[in-house]
């Protein structure tokens, strides 16, 4: 194990790269599992962090966190690997203390333990996943294309190339996310073929391009809405229900809906 890391990791220059997505990973365990023992209100945690009254949520000392590591991480010269790998690490613990509480930013009211707040559990799952893609090694889909397209030693017709295969890929991705299919606009980024997939099938039936494009008068768009809703029931409920499931075993179940007024 310990060759394989020093293989992979530290000769390959991804040791701050792995610290940050521990750091990620281990503060947002660690966070939800303070808030699920604060909610449960177990007398030998310390609770919530409050001053005068007021309470501080553990977003703030994420931006803390974020500011420290990422200034500092900038400010220590490369060749200080472990000392840019534990700024990372600082760094990662920061960014997961923010994301955990990306809904309450989003909506500016706290909705930790309502359905919005689900949002903050997608946002640390994709932090989680494409940390974890490029800890693997993978590019961004298009960064070779990019590099073509700068580089002044090529002739131009190469570099319009590249120029172009960038742009093809922005837009396929811009589809795909339009499309409502957010996870595989997001592994696209690192697999072309998913762009390419998701461009092209039937968009889910809530997103903006079936509101665009499924919803004006004629045969056509009705049913191809209708298609879209029947493929949202039979293959996407279950993946969702699954992964609602998953989420409440990780970060807790969210509290009931109130009655209306």
């Amino acid at each position: 194990m310990s060759a394989w890391f020093e293989r992979e990791i530290v000769e390959t220059g991804r040791a701050p790269l792995f610290c940050f997505f521990l750091g990620i990973v281990l503060g947002f365990l660690f966070i939800r599992a303070s808030v699920r023992l604060i909610r449960a209100e177990v007398r030998w945690w310390p609770g919530n962090v409050t001053q005068g009254g007021l309470h501080i949520h553990h977003v703030v000392f994420g931006v803390v966190f974020m500011l420290v590591g990422g200034v500092a991480g900038l400010a220590v010269p490369d060749d200080l690997v472990g000392a840019r790998s534990a700024l990372a690490g600082l760094f990662g613990v920061g960014a997961a203390l923010v994301l955990d509480e990306f809904a309450l930013i989003l909506h500016l009211q706290d909705v930790y333990w309502t359905e919005q707040g689900r949002a903050s559990i997608d946002a640390v799952f994709v932090a989680v996943a494409v940390t974890g893609l490029l800890l693997l090694g993978l590019r961004p889909a298009g960064l070779d294309d990019l590099q073509l397209a700068g580089d002044a030693e090529l002739d131009a017709g190469w570099r319009i190339t590249g120029a172009l295969l960038v742009l093809v890929n922005l837009a396929l991705a811009m589809i795909t996310l339009l499309k409502g299919k957010i996870w595989t606009g997001l592994l696209g980024l690192f697999v072309v073929i998913l762009l390419l997939f998701g461009a092209v099938r039937l968009a889910r039936p809530e997103s903006p391009w079936s509101r665009w494009r499924y919803r004006r008068p004629g045969r056509r768009p009705a049913a191809k809405l209708a298609r879209a809703a029947h493929r949202e029931q039979r293959f996407r409920a279950p993946v969702i229900r699954a992964k609602i499931r998953f989420q409440e075993l990780v970060a807790g179940r969210p509290d009931p809906p109130l009655p209306p007024a």
